[in-house]
Order: structure tokens, then sequence, then C-alpha cells
């Protein structure tokens, strides 16, 4: 049997306690039309807090993980901090700066390691890692994601190496960036990463990366911005893996000649001087790249310091020797007899 209420009799609902009306002022409708704000679910912990001790652990890199994934799917951007704190942004920024300012400009790769026996003790074999080259990532998280779950977490066995260019372009550039600083924090001999020509001033103010850390972080985005183009600075231009291969964002890179200057009277005003303003390029060296000045948040085009600009920015070409790179303005043209000549040279196989 089905009863219904006297719709006459019947008082009309109160409102809720918490609504405008108990106030006597009714709801705007930017009020009424905002979705409840998403919880994360239980598993999540949120907001993310940084070890009392500054360790990171294995469960604290898969709960930035998640904790990311979910927020790109759930929460607006301007709402990260609830996520992210500026200060366990801080403090992870400050460790991975230091860690990486103090590799060297081409940092060496050696995936050969000591076996480890029953007991977990190092023993006199070796067994190689496998070594993942990544290259652009552009601020895909998503993408990042399903690579370090497809290929396997960075492990003693396995082995990243990114190639640069992390922000701009995608919307989770930040999110991208922070993720793999956390890895290197954690495991920094089993991943690398190198500088790709958008971890600059110049580049992320043009191509998204600053606006995206100002929508996300507000009045402390300028602080975050900041912190991150110091962190650009300390990134390292290139690798060499296993002895044999050459990474770099760009390429190869010119030398640059040192020639003494016009003697003048004395001993004491002779000087040695950067020949960089000589129209004849040659292949630079190994030894000139490992004394090149990396901490510049603009590679220059122009001047003594060309080597990063170089590394970064250059490209192949079908035509031999090596040539300014005109159309983008910074860097060089090298043909396939400079690869050729650099791999002999230093006794590599890629390039």
């Amino acid at each position: 049997m089905t009863l219904q209420a006297d719709s006459a009799a019947a008082p009309p609902p109160l409102p809720p306690p918490d609504s405008a009306a108990t106030n006597g002022i009714s709801p705007t409708a930017e009020e009424t039309s905002q979705p409840p704000r998403p919880t994360p679910p239980p598993e999540l912990r949120v907001p993310i807090w940084w070890p009392e001790d500054g360790t990171l652990s294995m469960d604290w890199v898969e709960n930035l993980m998640r904790c990311f994934d979910w927020c790109s799917r759930n929460v607006p951007p301007s709402e990260l901090p609830s996520v992210l704190p500026v200060e366990v942004f801080d403090s992870l920024i400050l460790v991975a700066s230091k860690m990486l300012h103090k590799e060297p400009n081409c940092v060496p790769v050696d995936p050969f390691r000591p076996t480890l026996d029953d007991n977990s003790t190092p023993s006199d074999s070796a067994a190689a890692a496998s070594v993942v080259v990544v290259g652009d990532v552009h601020g895909q998280l998503h993408d990042l994601l399903f690579l370090l779950r497809d290929a396997g977490f960075p492990s003693r066995d396995r082995i990243f190496v990114f190639n640069g260019d992390y922000v701009d372009r995608g919307a989770w550039g930040l999110e991208t960036f922070l993720l793999l600083l956390a890895w290197k924090v954690f495991m920094p001999h089993n991943i690398y990463l190198l500088r790709g020509n958008h971890e600059s001033k110049y580049c992320t103010s043009v191509y998204g990366f600053e606006k995206e850390v100002m929508v996300k972080y507000g009045d402390k985005g300028k602080h975050v911005y900041r912190k991150c183009l110091g962190c650009f600075e300390g990134l390292p231009l290139a690798s060499i893996i296993a002895g044999c291969v050459y990474t770099a964002h760009g390429g190869l890179f010119r030398s640059v000649t040192v020639m003494p200057s016009k003697r003048l009277k004395g001993k004491k005003n002779r000087k040695i001087n950067v020949n960089h303003e000589s129209k004849i390029l040659s292949l630079g060296s190994l030894e000139e790249l490992c004394k090149a000045r990396r901490s510049v948040l603009d590679p220059p085009w122009e001047g003594p310091n060309l080597i990063p600009g170089d590394v970064l920015w250059s490209d192949p070409s079908k035509n031999p020797g090596l040539a300014p790179n005109k159309e983008r303005g910074i860097g060089l043209m090298w043909g396939p007899d400079c690869t050729e000549e650099f791999l002999k040279k230093y006794q590599l196989k890629v390039t």
C-alpha cells in the first residue's frame, strides 16, 4: 500500500544549516554551481609531507606518484598546494639542486655493477643493468607514469637517463619535473637527469611553464618558479653510458680555441684570450665540455661560453662539417663526418 502525503498540509523544507538562506541571503550563482571538492581515496596520504629525517623511501615516492595522478584528474590546478605544500616543494628542490650541482657536465653512467649474493653482499662478479634513455617528456605526466610502470621503476638493475625537456607545452610540467627530482633524490645512481633547451628562462617564459607555475601556486608562484630555474642550472649537459654511448639533448659542440693575444710590453701584460670570434669551426673535446660553465639561466649564443648552447640546441645535418644553426639562431649543424670523428676520437659506438 502506498501512502501519499498531503502536500497542502506539509510544511516547507528547511534550508541546510550552512546555507546562505539561513542568514536571509540568497546563494549566488557561483556558490550553487561549484561542485563539491573531491575527497582523495583513503590510500593516498594528502597533503604530502616531507620526512622528518629528510630521507625519501619507495613508499614516499610511490605516494607522490599516486597523489599527482589523482590530483591531475580531480583537482583544479590552483589547488595543487593543498596536495603539495610549498614547504615540501622547497625541501625537495633544495636537496635535488644540491645533488645535481655536484655532478659533472658530462656524467658517466656505469651499468656494470657487482652482483649481490643471498645476503645482499656485493660479490666479485658483475652484471650489467639495463639502461633506458628517455627523450622529451614536456609535461606529459601520465605518459611518464605509464613509462615508469611499464618499463619498471629505477632500480639496481634498471637505470634511467632522461635527456631533458621536462617542462613546457604539457599541462603538468611542474609535477613531471618534481616527480623525477624525487626519484633522483631517492636513487641518485639509478636515474640521471640531463638538461634540455627548455630548461631555461627564455623557453619557460614563452612556452608555458612559467604561467603554469603561477596558476598553480598563486602568490607563491614567483618563488616556486625561481627555485625551478635555479635547479635547471644544475642539470648536467650530457652523459656517457658504459663508456661507449654519448647522449645529450642537442648533440655535438664546437671547440672554444684558446690563443695568446697580441703581446704588449712586458710579460706581465701578456694575456690568454678565448678566440670565440673565429669563423673557422672545429669539433670540441670532452675536456672542453667538462670545463664549460653550465650554471646559466639561458645558454648564450655569443661570447666565450658557447658549449652549453651547442650541446642543448645543435641539430644533425646531412651536409658534412660544422655550420652555424641559422634556423635556431643558436647552436650548430653537424654532419656525419663530425659524428664519425667524435666516435673514433673517444672510442664510442653511438652518439
